[in-house]
């Protein structure tokens, strides 16, 4: 078992490795290069997420129809909306984005290394029997430090608010991630696909960020645009 364990988490870290760079670099310059990462990551969403039903020999024929299909539509077309949005930002728009991808990245090992060091009462094991209040919380302190130590490298930046919304934003985070485990365990689906190995499918390593961005997003706009200093 530790053996399987530790592949599972190697190949995990090396498809991140691969896809990182990618990410990391269609941010940085913006413009065509994220608009196209965005809508390639957004049809392979809605690829999954529209497939998913058929996977399961037992869901419901009214799933399969033009309810399930438009569901997909606003489940995916908003965030990577916002995301594009939020990059278009004048002067900060790289950073913000890099913000919300540090914050999000953070909720997911916080959460991953505390709820399995620490364990303890689950959040909703119906839904995720692998997730716990450890880490949760584990995620809620690593996004805070991160959005903190991301913010702080532009000295315009309220480094301190942007780290208590970084927490936020793991709840957030945390929320899209049950919310998918709930469709999956509907249609009884371990991943939305196996498109990224060690990972599963884009949905499955995106779902935290398809909430968060539009959180992030509306906060920005509540604020009058001043969110970031």
């Amino acid at each position: 078992m530790a053996s399987s364990t530790l592949s599972s988490l190697q190949l995990r870290v090396l498809s991140a490795l691969v896809l990182l760079p990618v990410a990391v670099a269609a941010v940085w310059f913006g413009g065509q290069a994220f608009i196209m990462l965005i809508a390639l990551a957004g049809a392979l969403m809605l690829w999954e997420w529209w497939r998913m039903p058929y996977q399961a020999e037992t869901s419901p024929a009214w799933t399969r129809g033009p309810f399930w299909s438009l569901l997909g539509l606003f489940y995916v077309i908003p965030p990577c909306l916002a995301l594009v949005w939020l990059r278009d930002t004048p002067e900060q728009g790289r950073h913000i984005v890099f913000w919300i991808f540090c914050a999000v990245w953070a909720t997911d090992t916080g959460a991953y290394f505390a709820g399995r060091t620490i364990g303890g009462p689950k959040v909703i094991p119906r839904i995720s029997p692998n997730k716990t209040w450890a880490g949760l919380l584990g995620g809620m302190v690593s996004a805070g430090i991160a959005g903190g130590v991301v913010a702080s490298f532009d000295p315009a930046m309220p480094a301190l608010a942007l780290a208590a919304l970084a927490a936020l934003v793991a709840v957030v985070s945390q929320a899209g991630d049950f919310t998918e485990s709930a469709v999956k365990r509907y249609f009884g689906v371990k991943d939305s696909s196996q498109l990224i190995p060690g990972h599963g499918g884009v949905l499955d390593r995106l779902d935290g960020l398809l909430f968060a961005a539009p959180f992030v997003a509306v906060c920005d706009l509540l604020s009058g645009r001043m969110l970031w200093g």
